[in-house]
């Protein structure tokens, strides 16, 4: 019984000690990607804007004309295209070094990362060899094939790349056709003919890709049936980019001098009226992006400034100088995930060693008065189950104990 308690405590004290080493809270590094946007083409390179700042805060040196720009999961690194150099270049987005580059067949524009697989595809038109490049090393793994110059590239999240044998699909956009392909296998997966000459593709989450084409019109193409529907013409499209909390692409038109919204497509329901609607602008815009929490978007505009939108508002907050010609621009995660920051990273260490050392403290006090009141417990019961002896009974016994009197 004795030995049963004893361990038991004795747990509860090796808790105590577990709990002080390994209640150490993790930190993963931001890269600076937070509440950052990344833009290709500014004065320099790539220009980096301070989203709260509303202001470029530095430039990342990048040479050959950068084009399209990715950055990793974790913010670490930054994927530029280097068209001139024929170049993909992997950059520390801190520290603004470059870390690897690869060199790519053609002039490569379009870039696009898969982080299931560590996979960045890239590829150009001048070119119809869409270039796999390993996101880590920058160590080409294949070459794709396809039918003409590479126009668009996005890929489809919709297999699994555990396995290493099926992934997600890969769509690439050419002279007259779309062509799909396994991304990790590089395997044909079909092709959907697009007379209008698809340029740049965009797949939000769902069952819809939609295309810009050469002869100014917008178009959605069911991923399952491979149907294909106009939404809207009349202008000159650049990339594309959508509203995670609602489903709206928002693309940038230069011939209009306007961001047109476009209402969400689900596969099996009747076409939505177009646009949703439109922000008129003065300069023509090249670029769009939207922060993931669907509030702010920015146009790269080809006067070398960012215009800094108000989703919900439906209005241009200010206007960026970064130089330069933008031709692509990006946001990392705004608003900035809890402990993202380096100010938010300390408070949470702090409050995680505060919080250890009182887990500790309990664990080690609390067992303590337990076993007091244990003991304290156990006495009791000991001297309440002591024999009891009649009061008559107890004086026979104490006057026996007595030595006998002299007569």
């Amino acid at each position: 019984m004795y030995i049963r308690n004893y361990a038991f405590f004795g747990m509860l004290i090796f808790l105590a000690l577990a709990a002080s080493v390994a209640f150490v809270p993790t930190v993963q590094a931001d890269g600076g990607a937070p509440n950052l946007a990344y833009v290709a083409g500014a004065n320099g390179g790539v220009g980096v804007i301070d989203v709260q700042q509303q202001k470029v805060t530095k430039t990342i040196k990048a040479a050959g004309d950068p084009h399209m720009v990715a950055l990793s999961q974790d913010g670490r690194f930054l994927y530029v295209t280097q068209p001139q150099l024929k170049r993909l270049a992997i950059i520390t987005a801190r520290t603004g070094e470059q870390f690897c580059s690869a060199n790519i067949p053609g002039e490569p524009t379009l870039l696009v990362f898969d982080p299931n697989v560590k996979s960045l595809y890239v590829g150009g038109p001048q070119s119809s060899t869409v270039t796999v490049v390993d996101s880590d090393n920058c160590k080409i793994k294949k070459s794709i094939q396809t039918a003409g110059p590479v126009y668009g590239l996005v890929y489809a999240a919709v297999g699994s790349a555990v396995s290493g044998k099926n992934g997600n699909q890969l769509w690439v956009s050419n002279e007259k056709a779309i062509s799909i392909y396994d991304d990790v296998s590089g395997q044909s997966l079909g092709t959907v003919a697009v007379p209008q000459g698809p340029r740049y593709l965009s797949i939000p989450p769902g069952a819809t890709v939609y295309a810009t084409t050469n002869e100014g019109s917008i178009l959605a193409i069911d991923m399952g049936s491979h149907q294909v529907s106009k939404l809207i013409s009349g202008g000159s499209y650049g990339p594309m980019d959508f509203n995670e909390t609602n489903g709206e692409i928002y693309v940038p038109d230069s011939a209009n001098k306007q961001l047109v919204v476009l209402n969400p497509v689900n596969a099996g329901f009747v076409l939505p009226k177009e646009p949703n609607h439109v922000l008129k602008l003065d300069i023509a815009p090249r670029s769009i992006a939207v922060t993931n929490d669907g509030q702010l978007g920015f146009a790269a505009l080809s006067n070398g400034q960012i215009a800094m939108y108000d989703i919900p508002g439906r209005q241009v907050i200010t206007m960026i100088a970064t130089g330069g010609t933008p031709q692509f621009i990006i946001t990392g995660l705004y608003p900035p995930s809890l402990g993202s920051t380096p100010e938010q990273a300390s408070m949470i260490d702090k409050f995680g060693n505060i919080l250890g050392y009182v887990i500790v403290v309990v664990l080690l006090v609390v067992p303590f008065i337990l076993f007091r009141r244990y003991s304290r417990v156990r006495t009791a019961v000991s001297a309440n189950n002591a024999p009891v002896v009649p009061a008559d009974k107890a004086e026979e016994e104490h006057s026996s104990s007595q030595p006998p009197s002299e007569l």
